[in-house]
This record gives structure tokens, C-alpha cells and sequence, in this order.
């Protein structure tokens, strides 16, 4: 008897290939960590600051409060401090239609991979 397998999911973006993705604007990236985190350490340059609590809303198009920057957004990577708050994100925007989201983890990861940081 002969089984199909399943197709593999192509593997998430690495937070390397989020960096390199940022410096040629082929992503957007969003920082889920709540304000007074962000003021203490910087975020990644060029990422949007959406609390993760307030996200579902500014990712709705439907919501007054919908950020104007996700309008347009093709691929998406997402991270917190330590990649827990990024993997709710991540769900989040997808079960709201967004296709193409990645969990890059923490902000460390995205220094360590080279991408710079910005004070808030």
C-alpha cells in the first residue's frame, strides 16, 4: 500500500534572515513587549511597538485603531523579549488573515544576528 506523506511547512524565518529581510525593507517587524520594556532597552530599528495586548486591535482593518503600516504587509516577524509573547503574535495575526508571520523570538536574538537596535 502506498501512503502520500504530508509536504513539510517551509521552516519559520531565522532572526539572521529577519535582519537581512529589515535591511532590504522586505518585512515588516513588530515589537509585542510592552511600553516601559521597549523605553529601558531600545527596539529593533525600523520595528513598530504594538504591545501585545493592544495588537488584535491595530491588526484589524476593521478596528478604529488599526495601524496603517499593516495595511500593506507582506511578510511579518514578530518578537518580545524571549519569544513567548511573539508566539501569541504570531497565532493572533494569523488567525486575523495574515499568511506570511514569523516568531523570531526575543530581542536578544535579533542583536546577536546582527540587526541594530533604536531608543523608542
Amino acid at each position: 500500500m502506498f501512503f502520500m506523506r504530508k509536504p513539510r511547512p517551509a521552516p519559520g524565518m531565522s532572526p539572521h534572515e529577519a535582519v537581512q529581510a529589515a535591511r532590504e525593507g522586505k518585512i515588516t517587524l513588530i515589537d509585542v513587549r510592552e511600553h516601559g520594556e521597549v523605553v529601558s532597552s531600545g527596539k529593533a530599528r525600523g520595528a513598530l511597538h504594538i504591545p501585545l495586548m493592544r495588537l488584535r486591535d491595530a491588526a484589524d482593518p476593521r478596528h478604529p485603531d488599526f495601524h496603517p503600516a499593516l495595511k500593506s504587509a507582506g511578510s511579518i516577524a514578530v518578537y518580545c523579549a524571549s519569544g513567548a509573547r511573539s508566539h501569541h503574535a504570531q497565532s493572533l495575526l494569523r488567525q486575523l488573515g495574515y499568511e506570511d508571520v514569523h516568531n523570531i523570538g526575543g530581542l536578544a536574538h535579533w542583536v546577536q544576528a546582527g540587526g541594530e537596535l533604536e531608543r523608542a
